[in-house]
């Protein structure tokens, strides 16, 4: 055991992680050179399109060391994105040790920070590194000064570095073979294995993985899990060298994976301990923290009858993405669906791909929504983050939403339209620094529903894309909130309703109403498109009706004969709209999502 080191290479979204980890890869010869290709560790296709990385991916790495001794590196490679910091909490459950990577270019940045607070509670090692010290921009004194001024480490001990070139690459693996502690526990106690992944194939069932706490693990063995009793027999256990490699045993300290059969997906948790059947352990090992969702969206079939697919697609996502929350709903307009939780909006962005690139799912998406706390006049306390649970406006004593801080860092240049931006989005500014001669980083205390229609488009067509975005989640405040109802043809629509600020109620209802107009189909009668709060309509649009000229034969002669002809027609027209159904197209709940500020 005491040849092991676990670690974890954490910092802010692309500040070169995966590319450091590629030329680990490459140093310990884990992978051939034929083999080698760019974010070796990124195995998702939509990883390598958006050059990010998703999910946390590990690696068993042979190392020989300087002092002539054979050491066992496990890496886990983790996400920068703030969307995805529970991936990074889960990742840290299972090392002794993260390197925190510097970008020499961009300094230290919000979620370097997060992430180093994540270390620091799960009690680990932590190795500073400055990275990118290649680029012709790279600042490495400045980089040194904020490890030491805005981290709190000593930038004695940090290692310069480029993923980009290998330089510097043996220095950090000898650091973490020197300065990251040894896995702590007794291969002859009672099993504890800490689930922080799992994945599903469909011929092996669910493959999990874990990391060993006590005791070991073989083909054979009988297990249980700690959270539900439920038990099964091994089939086999290894570990992860990019893909699985099959070992006879697993060891304390070690992190590896375990096949064991297990068909029911819903009997793995994320988070929970495994145990030997027949030689339990005394306690369960602490979980992970649990997970808040702050934007919510339903997803519904296409068709209602590939609802049944949809679920066990949701299952297998949740499996391998812990993360993601939901619960059956329904709607009058879409039939049956998912409520679904997400930790940002580009985590509910990739969730969705994932649906229908890996599972095939044709789904209709409603507009995210956040949570709101609303006070009732007796004093009770409600959480809605549906429209539809809206409660009644004279039942409510106050009504609170989400803020967050945003940290944007722009060029100079673009300071004066980002801040007016910033305000018109009902912003707060608390902090303005220039962090060179020509950046800035501006601190915006903004509420969360703010940022989720097109704000992140619109701050990169400002910037012309130099711009970075990162937010945290603060605190409720309280607001002036309203539900707006939209009714096609005086029906409501539950699914295209929403809760707003009531100084921004007028403009988007009127704007909803405008993009329905464009994307639902004339009928044979007028179709009426309202916006309304409670009963009070502030916005219509009206589609006008396919109509035949009836008077066309009429050449001449009394006015009389064409008002007859069209009295007839709109008698017509009037029994047309009784019976006639208005179909909405799956572009009408997008729309919503396309609705720009004025």
């Amino acid at each position: 055991m005491k040849h092991i080191r676990n670690f974890s290479i954490i910092a802010h979204i692309d500040h070169g992680k995966s590319t450091l980890a590629d030329r680990i890869l490459q140093h310990t010869n884990s992978v051939s050179a034929h083999d080698m290709r760019e974010q070796m560790m990124d195995t998702m296709d939509i990883e390598r399109e958006r050059g990010i990385t998703i999910k946390s991916q590990t690696a068993a790495l042979p190392y020989t060391a300087k002092d002539g001794q054979e050491y066992l590196l496990n890496l886990v490679d983790t996400p920068g994105h703030v969307d995805f910091t529970y991936e990074v909490s889960r990742a840290l459950a299972s090392c002794e040790g993260a390197l925190i990577l510097v970008d020499a270019t961009q300094g230290v940045e919000a979620q370097t920070l997060a992430n180093l607070y994540l270390a620091l509670e799960a009690d680990l090692e932590i190795i500073p590194v400055v990275n990118k010290i290649d680029l012709p921009s790279a600042s490495i004194e400045m980089a040194l000064e904020q490890i030491e001024s805005e981290l709190g480490l000593d930038p004695d001990t940090a290692i310069l570095a480029s993923g980009k070139t290998g330089i510097g690459i043996e220095e950090i693996l000898e650091a973490i073979v020197e300065r990251v502690p040894p896995p702590k526990g007794d291969t002859e106690a009672p099993l504890e294995a800490l689930i922080f992944d799992a994945s599903y194939d469909s011929y092996r069932g669910v493959i999990i993985h874990c990391r060993l706490f006590n005791g070991s693990i073989k083909a054979g063995d009988n297990i249980m899990f700690m959270s539900n009793q439920e038990r099964y027999r091994v089939e086999e256990t290894g570990v992860f060298i990019l893909s699985r490699k099959p070992l006879p045993i697993l060891k304390a300290g070690e992190v590896g994976y375990i096949i064991a059969g297990v068909k029911t997906v819903s009997d793995t948790n994320n988070g929970d301990t495994i145990t030997l059947s027949n030689n339990p352990c005394s306690k369960a090992l602490p979980g992970f923290r649990e997970v808040k969702p702050v934007v919510f969206s339903s997803f519904y079939p296409i068709s209602a009858e590939d609802y049944g697919d949809l679920q066990d697609a949701m299952e297998r996502l949740q499996l391998n993405d812990a993360s993601l929350i939901y619960e059956k709903d329904t709607s009058s307009a879409l039939g049956s669906g998912f409520r679904c939780g997400f930790l940002g909006l580009l985590h509910m962005e990739i969730i969705q791909e994932r649906l229908e690139r890996e599972f095939n799912q044709s789904i209709i998406i409603t507009a995210p929504s956040v949570s709101y706390r609303f006070t009732l006049n007796d004093g009770e306390i409600l959480y809605v983050d549906n429209p539809v649970n809206y409660p009644s406006p004279t039942k409510i004593a106050k009504s609170e939403e989400i803020y967050v801080r945003a940290s944007l860092v722009l060029p100079a240049d673009y300071l004066g339209p980002i801040m007016k931006l910033c305000i018109d989005r009902r912003g707060t500014q608390t902090n303005l620094e220039y962090t060179s001669k020509t950046k800035v980083e501006l601190v915006f205390e903004l509420p969360l529903a703010e940022i989720m229609f097109d704000f992140y488009d619109q701050l990169k067509s400002i910037s012309r894309g130099y711009a970075s975005f990162d937010y945290e989640i603060l605190d409720f405040r309280e607001s002036d909130l309203v539900k707006l109802d939209v009714l096609v043809a005086e029906e409501p629509v539950d699914a295209l309703a929403l809760v707003v600020h009531r100084s921004r109620s007028y403009s988007r209802g009127r704007q909803l109403c405008e993009r329905l107009k464009e994307t639902i189909k004339k009928q044979m009668f007028k179709i009426p498109i309202q916006a309304a709060i409670g009963g009070k309509i502030i916005a219509r649009e009206t589609i006008s009706a396919f109509r035949k000229d009836v008077t066309a034969k009429c050449y001449g002669g009394d006015i009389s004969r064409k008002r007859k002809l069209l009295e007839k027609q709109k008698k017509g027209k009037k029994k047309m709209k009784m019976i006639g159904n208005v179909e909405i197209p799956q572009e009408a709940f997008l729309a919503v999502l396309k609705i720009k500020d004025e």
